[in-house]
């Protein structure tokens, strides 16, 4: 029986908390986050590095094998938390996409790009050469030249830009809910990083499916997002539209964020701002502040 439901809601995440083992005892680096997206919603999770924000995404689909999770992850009515690891791993790639930061990385290097993408299809049964048309007809829409020759080649013989589309392509290709993408255009130049998100955005919108984005780059939030979450230190403190956070943030951090983003209409020799300091103390953060 499907989850799908009539419900907008797709994620809601609750009180979650992230601690690790260290040798002094458990570290908290996730401190009560709540949050909800609906579906064909694009939210981006932003902050510095080592805000928590990667951790709390990667926790939607239990990731880390040693991280200590407390709260509630539902997708629709389904808590993650709750869950046997089995049920987890047939969550991932057909109910819940994921892209990660380094594509060379999560490719495997002694594999067919083509083997690798359609291996979520063929897990779930689907025949082989039925999975290699659905492959081609992908990468193909997502701007591979040649995409029936290069399905066969190997990761090393592509380009970054080329590789996050193929990882692109494994994540949707089992038409997922939910797409987690984990600072996907971060080892990209601006050209490509552009592209990708526009892949992205054009995709979303096409098979209604969440965007989960995950960055430490406000400028390129807004042109992708409709709302936005700032996290520091584990902790979410300021969220909304994007329009509303982008033109007048409540929390001196985010403000210090947007200030520290180059602007095309900065004068000649402006110094960008830094953010420096400690945390300042969590305010209540709802789904969204009006």
């Amino acid at each position: 029986m499907s989850d799908r439901s009539t419900d907008r809601t797709l994620l809601s995440v609750q009180d979650l908390r992230v601690s690790y083992p260290t040798p002094e005892g458990p570290r908290e680096v996730v401190k009560g986050v709540s949050l909800e997206i609906s579906r064909g919603e694009r939210l981006a999770l932003v902050g510095e590095s080592g805000s928590g924000k990667s951790v709390t995404a990667r926790s939607v689909l239990r990731l880390d094998s040693e991280a200590r999770l407390q709260g509630a992850v539902r997708l629709g009515s389904q808590n993650v938390l709750e869950m046997t690891s089995g049920q987890v791993r047939r969550l991932r790639g057909a109910r819940v996409g994921l892209v990660f930061q380094d594509p060379l990385a999560a490719l495997n290097p002694v594999k067919t790009v083509g083997w690798q993408i359609t291996q979520p299809l063929r897990l779930r049964g689907v025949g082989r050469r039925e999975a290699r048309n659905q492959g081609v007809e992908l990468l193909e829409r997502l701007g591979v030249a040649d995409a029936a020759r290069r399905f066969d080649d190997y990761p090393h013989q592509f380009s970054g830009g080329m590789r996050q589309r193929v990882v692109i392509a494994i994540a949707v290709i089992a038409d997922p809910e939910l797409l987690i993408a984990d600072e996907p255009t971060t080892a990209l130049d601006v050209r490509v990083q552009a592209r990708v998100l526009e892949l992205l955005s054009e995709l979303a919108e096409e098979r209604d499916m969440a965007v989960l984005l995950i960055t430490h780059d406000l400028g390129i939030v807004a042109g992708f997002a409709e709302r936005v979450a700032v996290m520091r230190e584990g902790e979410l403190i300021e969220a909304g539209d994007v329009d509303r956070i982008y033109g007048s943030p409540s929390h001196p951090y985010t403000r210090a964020l947007l200030d520290a983003v180059p602007r095309i209409d900065d004068s000649p020799g402006r110094r960008l701002s830094g953010v420096s300091g400690p945390a300042p103390r969590r305010s209540a953060v709802g789904k969204e502040e009006q």
